[in-house]
């Protein structure tokens, strides 16, 4: 049995296949086009998907979907009439995009399989392909689910549990009572791009006081006692999809926003810090609720909010609950896997489970296409008979490396196969990066990536990290010792790296660990500001020579500028 998995309705578009229950492949858009955050329709990651995974069109037999477009449909045309005179962006917007995604689904569906073979098609509620389709990759088989994003089709927020098998949804929040639209306002005011950049201001949040704001902040969301929330609007503007997001309460109260390429002041950091504080105790006040109402000793997380490593490091260590599962693509780009593993246990009822322990999931090139591209390009280089050894001492010389291997990562974050490593033990190595290679403002940390065994000497966590969505503690002592992935407030985005998911990777930290003593890497993700992570060795050699980048390695080939 295939399923075809796909997310065409929002942003980071992508798909997937899955085969009797097994994860095979799954790709975003982004990575074809070149275009962050794509909105298109999954074309390419379709196609690609089934080349890599040697699968014929007429194979598939499911196409699950992670939207329900016409769910809630009654409410928004009520929302729409509320709004007056406002009414008009909200149609553009939601009518409009409406109709025209479900004119490209159609036509697309219709073109690709014009013969006799007709996969059925299941339309599967977006928080639903959030929550529960994270849920069936997790390890857990009882566990508390919280999903919280913008919007899905009206709802932004599902607080439920999953026990003896059994699905219960506690309650949901319908738009426009959004913490995370409530958090891309505060991104939008830092003069960064909401619904994208949440990350820069999650980022910027520690430079700034949050006791300046906090309890203005804390006043406009409101969490109820049975988990659903309350924005108060007056403050924003993003319910009409007005071409901002603030109203001219929020300036009144808060300040000037800042300018795009502006300088930050002490507010701007200061209103980052009161969001990202309050989004933090709201959440946990929701998760508290369901330490009450479940035994579960596991919670599941999804949805875009759930990106926010700082938040997720805070429910781990202030909640009974054991540990926090979230998947590497919780944004949308996730909803592809979420929706086809709704559709494989829910609709279809199978019983098998799939732990995704493994972000590897995309394509990958052999040794002899990346031979043949270098040479297409006419590139010297040198074929390393031990290439984690090599690459170690070229590190640990103060270097700066993209490191190309294996299949692809899903999701935001690089996580040792599409990667720029740099020795995190240099004080000047941060600023070095951020200015040279990344072309990013300057305040942005770097995270570090450890080897399993050795995360408990420098880091202040008990529970495995493995696609840095938990942020904890530098150990006191060791922060002189990792200047350069050590925030500002001592905190670090941790990943941690096993032999068995990633044994090259494992090995290359094993090695720099011989020569440092520390078996941690400086780790961000192959690409610079603005674009997606490099997909292909050509997109790894574009990068490489338009950037400071020293060396580039990509499988047991070194290439040299």
């Amino acid at each position: 049995m295939i399923i075809l998995g796909i997310n065409y309705f929002f942003h980071d578009s992508s798909a997937c296949l899955i085969k009797d229950g097994e994860l095979l492949v799954a790709l975003e858009e982004e990575r074809f086009t070149r275009k962050k955050h794509s909105i298109q329709f999954p074309k390419n990651a379709i196609e690609q998907c089934l080349k890599y995974a040697k699968i014929d069109s007429k194979e598939i037999d499911h196409i699950a979907v992670s939207i329900q477009p016409s769910k809630h449909w009654m409410k928004k045309l009520i929302y729409c009439m509320s709004l007056g005179r406002k009414m008009g962006p909200f149609l553009s917007h939601e009518l409009k995009g409406t109709i025209f995604k479900q004119r490209d689904f159609n036509k697309w569906l219709k073109a690709f399989f014009s013969g006799k073979h007709k996969p059925e098609v299941h339309f599967v509620e977006h928080h639903l392909s959030h929550v529960i389709g994270t849920y069936y990759l997790s390890p857990y088989e009882d566990a508390a689910l919280l999903s919280l994003d913008g919007s899905g089709e009206w709802s932004t927020l599902f607080v439920g549990q999953v026990k003896s098998g059994k699905i219960e949804r506690f309650s949901e929040t319908m738009f426009p009572h959004s913490l995370g639209s409530f958090y891309e306002a505060a991104t939008e005011f830092c003069g960064f791009k909401p619904n994208y950049d949440e990350g820069k201001t999650m980022g910027l949040a520690p430079f700034g006081n949050p006791d300046r704001f906090y309890d203005e902040v804390s006043r406009i969301v409101t969490v109820s006692e049975d988990a659903s929330v309350n924005i108060d609007m007056s403050y924003f503007t993003y319910q009409n999809w007005s071409h901002r997001r603030c109203s001219d309460k929020f300036y009144e109260v808060f300040g000037t926003p800042r300018g795009k390429d502006k300088p930050f002041l002490d507010h701007h950091h200061d209103v980052a810090a009161a969001f990202q504080r309050v989004l933090e105790d709201k959440v946990l006040e929701i998760c508290r609720i369901l330490e009450r109402r479940t035994d579960a000793e596991y919670i599941v997380l999804a949805g875009g909010v759930s990106l926010n490593s700082v938040m997720n490091g805070r429910i781990l260590r202030e909640t009974r609950f054991k540990d926090v599962y979230v998947m590497p693509a919780a944004g949308d780009n996730g909803t592809s896997i979420g929706a086809g593993y709704y559709v494989y246990h829910e609709i279809l009822g199978n019983k098998q489970r799939f732990f995704h322990s493994n972000p590897y999931v995309g394509n990958a090139y052999s040794k002899d296409e990346v031979r043949n591209i270098l040479e297409e390009c006419k590139l010297p280089y040198q074929e390393s008979k031990d290439v984690c050894k090599e690459t170690a001492e070229i590190l640990r010389g103060g270097n700066i490396i993209g490191w190309f291997q294996g299949r692809m990562e899903i999701g935001p974050r690089a996580l040792g196969n599409r990667s720029i490593l740099a020795d995190p033990t240099l004080d000047t190595m941060k600023d070095k990066i951020n200015a040279e290679v990344k072309h990013r403002e300057a305040y942005r940390p770097f995270a570090p990536s450890a080897t399993v065994e050795c995360k408990g000497d420098f880091f202040d966590i008990d529970v495995e990290a493995p696609f840095m969505l938990k942020v904890c503690d530098v150990k006191q002592d060791k922060k002189d010792v990792l200047p350069a992935i050590t925030h500002v407030d001592g905190s670090a985005r941790l990943q941690t790296v096993r032999q068995e998911t990633n044994p090259r990777y494992h090995q290359l930290l094993s090695e720099f660990g011989k020569l440092s003593g520390v078996p941690v890497l400086l780790n961000t993700s192959f690409n610079i500001m603005g674009e997606p992570i490099v997909e292909s060795p050509l997109h790894a050699i574009r990068c490489f020579f338009s950037t400071g980048l020293d060396v580039l390695i990509i499988d047991d080939f070194i290439i040299r500028k």
